[in-house]
């Protein structure tokens, strides 16, 4: 398939190396970071786009998408599919699918789970706004690229989904690192708390599989000094996008809210910039009650 990847970041590269690697044709472009292997290199976006089957792009935010697809949609060719796999804001995925429709292209939001160690690996999971004509043609690419890809529904879906998912692994995070800094102070053995919690009530994906205590559960972040898997600046970007969606909609999210709120705090004033988002557990274990 002949496919133009936009945005060449941490994300972009090793997802369009790994189309390459299967065999696709891929044009690639980014405003700093140079071409993976096997990609060729535009001079410019709608370069890139141009004459294209698939065009996929992997933005910082919602400005800049809106910014490259006004570049692009008028280079592209109708019948095209514009596969956007950015993490942004539910408004800007639906208005730049409004206008890619209007010019006869198919929009699809693809954002993606599985971070960096994912988009190297090819084992990243797409949640997809848009129509099952724009997904049967990107699902291909999907397979490459990813382990899975679930049709979401209309377009902004796909964000929607990652967002609400986003906001739930945010709230788990801070609730299973406020636990092992509680289990600490009453003097109850941070191994035994996981072996109880993991196999009770209390499991969930970041106890079991992303566990913030170094030495205990899963190996993760926690264990490599805690840099980053996901950076705690990107979950703050995602709970802040989950709190702009719920005021949109006027959406009750209080704990949304407070992690949110907590998040910025760690992010801006306590640290926490250029750390695994679970260095919560650090946070909580030197602070009270105050």
């Amino acid at each position: 398939m002949k496919v133009g990847f936009i945005g060449l970041g941490n994300m972009g590269a090793p997802m369009a190396a790994n189309l390459a690697k299967a065999g696709h044709a891929v044009t690639g472009f980014d405003v700093a970071a140079p071409c993976p292997e096997g990609v060729a290199p535009a001079a410019s976006a709608p370069e890139a786009a141009a004459g294209q089957e698939v065009v996929i792009t992997m933005l910082p935010n919602g400005e800049i998408l809106r910014s490259v697809a006004a570049e692009i949609i008028p280079a592209m060719d109708r019948g095209a599919v514009f596969l956007d796999c950015s993490t942004v804001d539910v408004d800007s995925a639906r208005a730049v699918a409004g206008q890619a429709q209007a010019a006869g292209i198919l929009p699809l939001d693809a954002p993606v789970s599985g971070g960096v160690v994912g988009a190297e690996a090819g084992t990243l999971t797409f949640m997809a706004g848009g129509s099952d004509a724009a997904f049967a043609t990107a699902e291909p690419l999907f397979e490459v690229m990813g382990q899975k890809a679930v049709p979401c529904g209309p377009s902004g879906n796909g964000q929607a989904a990652k967002i609400c998912n986003n906001m739930i692994l945010g709230v788990t995070m801070i609730a299973t690192c406020e636990a092992f800094a509680l289990a600490d102070k009453l003097g109850l053995d941070r191994q035994k708390m996981y072996d109880v919690v993991s196999t009770s009530s209390g499991y969930s994906w970041t106890m079991n599989a992303y566990t913030p205590a170094p030495g205990i559960g899963a190996n993760s972040p926690a264990d490599n000094g805690y840099k980053p898997g996901f950076a705690a600046e990107l979950m703050l970007k995602d709970l802040r996008l989950s709190q702009q969606a719920a005021e949109a909609v006027d959406a009750d999210t209080p704990t949304g809210q407070a992690a949110t709120a907590l998040y910025e705090r760690f992010v801006e004033s306590e640290g926490g910039a250029g750390k695994d988002f679970s260095a919560m557990l650090p946070r909580f274990e030197k602070r009270g009650r105050g």
